[in-house]
């Protein structure tokens, strides 16, 4: 839940959060719902889909030597680090044979692992992540350590909540792949370029931060991931 502010940590107990903190202040009861709401549906989306999820994990394994689980360092609310559970789409070595985003026909993504990524079906486990509490189905994306080091002082207040499987800035960008497939140095295009632009969008959603907006966002990237679908096989 959302800590009093003398408690968040130094770095942000800053001016630029500050204004975010007063809002959310304010909705502490919504923030409970979430909470409630984040626990219950991701029990019961987790029993639901365990048979698939043990099907994927099968034909990950058979597909590509390596892990099931692809286990990267990610940060969460109040500067917390937490290891994100995601299905392996990518060879076993991918962090030390490339950059840390991923972009369009990315030659270290696997067959099953393209099939995987087109459907968001590798972020299934983050289920796991959302009944443990460190991320939510709605929130900034929990992004890796290097990038939150290099953060805005104002891009802080996005750790005042708990990182998400989706968000306006996700849908909004949601062929950032693509995008960073047409750029040479993509790491610096990803920090100049697209995370501020990125940034806007989660800072604007914790502006008008609500329950129910955030289940319309729900929604939205179900539609938005079935249109994407749709294209790919056309």
């Amino acid at each position: 839940m959302l800590r009093k502010w003398e408690d968040l940590p130094e770095f942000m107990r800053i001016p630029e959060v500050r204004p975010y903190w007063e809002i959310l202040n304010k909705k502490r009861g919504q923030l409970v719902l979430k909470r409630i709401f984040d626990l219950v549906v991701g029990i019961i989306l987790l029993i639901i889909l365990a048979v698939p999820m043990g099907i994927i994990a099968i034909m990950i394994k058979l597909d590509s030597p390596g892990p099931v689980f692809y286990r990267q360092e990610r940060v969460t609310t109040y500067g917390k680090r937490f290891r994100i559970h995601k299905f392996r789409t990518m060879v076993s070595n991918a962090d030390k044979i490339g950059t840390t985003v991923t972009v369009k026909n990315d030659t270290r993504i696997t067959r099953i692992g393209e099939k995987l990524r087109g459907c968001r079906l590798d972020e299934l486990p983050q289920l796991i992540d959302v009944i443990a509490g460190d991320m939510s189905f709605v929130g900034t994306r929990p992004e890796a350590v290097k990038y939150v080091e290099r953060y805005k002082p104002e891009y802080n207040a996005t750790l005042l909540m708990p990182a998400g499987i989706t968000s306006e800035a996700s849908i909004r960008y949601k062929d950032e792949d693509q995008y960073l497939s047409e750029t040479y140095d993509t790491d610096k295009v990803y920090v100049e370029r697209v995370l501020p632009s990125k940034m806007k969008w989660n800072l604007e959603s914790l502006n008008r931060f609500s329950f129910c907006g955030e289940i319309l966002t729900m929604v939205r990237t179900i539609f938005a991931v079935l249109e994407n679908t749709t294209k790919e096989e056309i």
